[in-house]
């Protein structure tokens, strides 16, 4: 087991780390001794996740289509902690349109479609290709290892639903980007994984209603319930911590198969 890592030490970035998915992450990295610095909208809330987590945690507000907006982070991150080891995209949007409706004869607006890929794949590969510039600079351990970049799919890019076309292509687009670039970057010891969730507890379905969480919750096998986001966030640590898993994708989603 010599070649198990910890994250005790690591200095992550991590996207969308206001929020969901994301803070659970942050929180769950700060408490096993890790460092992180959230990126996140400036609107969002990042400054106080940030302070209320101390000072191994700090906030870059960030578009992660911005290519200055992410380099700034990861210079935050070298200037603060001395390096990156971690990525973890968490950051993403979805519309919920079908591809035409024709009671109202109107299409899917190709800038809502657009503007989903966009986010979802195009700002995960700018965050990717600028943070293991960085993790590059690592030397490596016994075994090589220099960093982990870790995605955010969804059970959506297999079992995409009525009305989720952009959002299911965009996440179908970071699974199928997932083992090309571990691929790319196994030279350098960097490896890339991509986690699938189910149905989660994040913001976005506390939004629901109550009887319509309920029923999202029973058609999950086992557990018959939402996913917390602390278990995406323990995770993202096993991942980081064993050298062995790179170029997968994990569905992590109590068995679920979503209906049309």
């Amino acid at each position: 087991m010599a070649n198990i890592r910890s994250v005790k030490g690591m200095v992550g970035l991590v996207t969308g780390g206001a929020s969901g998915l994301g803070r659970a992450t942050v929180e769950r990295l700060i408490s096993q001794g890790a460092s992180a610095v959230i990126l996140d909208l400036p609107s969002s809330d990042g400054h106080k996740v940030a302070a209320a987590l101390g000072d191994r945690c700090a906030f870059a507000p960030t578009d992660v289509t911005s290519e200055s907006d992410v380099g700034s982070a990861v210079d935050l991150a070298k200037e603060k902690y001395g390096k990156v080891d971690l990525a973890v995209n968490c950051a993403g949007i979805a519309v919920a349109v079908k591809t035409y409706n024709f009671k109202k004869d109107l299409p899917h607006s190709l800038e809502d479609f657009t503007r989903v890929i966009t986010v979802n794949i195009a700002g995960t590969f700018n965050v990717i290709r600028l943070a293991v510039g960085e993790m590059g600079k690592n030397e490596p351990d016994a075994d090589g290892h220099r960093g982990c970049i870790i995605n955010t799919a969804s059970v959506a890019a297999y079992d995409g639903q009525v009305g989720q076309a952009a959002y299911s292509a965009s996440k179908g687009g970071i699974v199928g980007m997932t083992l090309p670039i571990a691929r790319d970057l196994a030279p350098m010891g960097i490896r890339v994984v991509t986690i699938a969730p189910g149905l989660f507890s994040t913001p976005l379905l506390a939004g629901l209603p109550e009887k319509v969480q309920s029923f999202l919750a029973r058609q999950v096998p086992f557990p018959s319930r939402l996913g917390d986001p602390a278990e995406f966030a323990h995770l993202v640590t096993a991942i980081a911590e064993n050298p062995m898993i790179n170029g997968e994708v994990i569905r992590l989603d109590g068995a679920i198969r979503m209906q049309p």
